[in-house]
């Protein structure tokens, strides 16, 4: 991926090495052992689902937010903090235009890198659960040591799989601004349905998944940022994190009414979409036959 002498973010806020508070969650919850508590953890807020939605058969943990206005950090000057600094900037530029273009405007989000556990507006987090986007302080947390994770632990390497992860949550914060959480977290409380409430998950996670493939599109076009490659090391960490490859692999079995995120291939082919396309109405996963 091109990226070395791109705009960074203003956005970010460095909070490495700070102490943000959480409590981690118990071993061997739901009968599964250590690692498959791990696996399911690690993914779970990847992506922007609580843990417990997976690790509780889909029934989802009341948190209460704990967030002692903790203050921003500096801009990171390492390698890894800058790379992220400019995915972000690119995703700003890129939803600054579509936005204008349906007469609205971008607010852009924070990215907050931490270490090891963050308070956040959605509550305390630890690093094992993996990068998640907050409605409600309108963040992105990471914790840069999950690409290891993504590299070692679920073959995903390189930096365009990285990109991805980052993509993926502001386009949860897309679908924020544009009202799309909201209405489907009123649709969950409305239906009761545990099975109806997963299904309109999935729908938000693969629109999520298409509106990174969107940015990558626009950026692509506006400012040829791929490289021979890029494009497969997206899909690989989009499949690495599907619901059935990740369910195969914590219980060796699994369930598609439990999906919360989305198979491998729909992940996949969501992402495809809106690299392909790059038009905003292809992702409307709520109005697909076919997901």
């Amino acid at each position: 991926m091109r990226w070395q002498g791109g705009r960074e973010s203003g956005n970010v806020e460095d909070r490495r090495g700070g102490f943000g508070g959480g409590g981690g969650l118990p071993i061997g919850v739901g009968g599964l052992g250590v690692g498959g508590v791990l696996v399911l953890v690690v993914v779970s807020l990847f992506l922007g689902v609580d843990p417990t939605v997976l690790l509780n058969g889909g029934e989802p943990e009341t948190r209460t937010a704990d967030v002692r206005n903790a203050p921003p950090g500096s801009a990171p000057d390492d390698e890894l903090g800058r790379f992220v600094s400019v995915v972000l900037a690119d995703t700003e530029d890129t939803w600054r235009g579509l936005f204008q273009q349906m007469g609205r405007q971008y607010q852009d989000p924070t990215l907050v890198l931490f270490t090891g556990a963050v308070a956040s507006g959605c509550g305390n987090a630890q690093a094992a659960m993996g990068p998640f986007y907050c409605p409600a302080d309108r963040k992105v947390y990471i914790d840069l040591g999950f690409y290891r994770e993504l590299r070692d632990r679920f073959q995903a390497p390189g930096d365009f799989a990285q990109a991805y992860v980052i993509a993926h949550e502001v386009g949860h914060h897309v679908q924020n601004l544009l009202g799309i959480s909201d209405k489907v977290e009123a649709a969950q409380r409305r239906s009761g349905d545990r099975r109806e409430a997963n299904a309109l998950s999935v729908r938000l996670e693969l629109q999520a998944d298409c509106f990174a493939g969107l940015w990558a599109n626009h950026a692509n076009r506006d400012r040829r940022i791929l490289e021979p490659g890029d494009v497969e090391e997206a899909l690989t960490a989009a499949s690495a994190i599907g619901d059935d490859r990740l369910q195969r692999q914590a219980r060796g079995t699994v369930s598609p009414d439990s999906f919360t995120h989305g198979s491998s291939e729909q992940r996949v082919r969501w992402f495809r979409t809106g690299l392909q396309g790059g038009e905003l109405r292809q992702c409307d996963t709520f109005a697909a036959d076919r997901l």
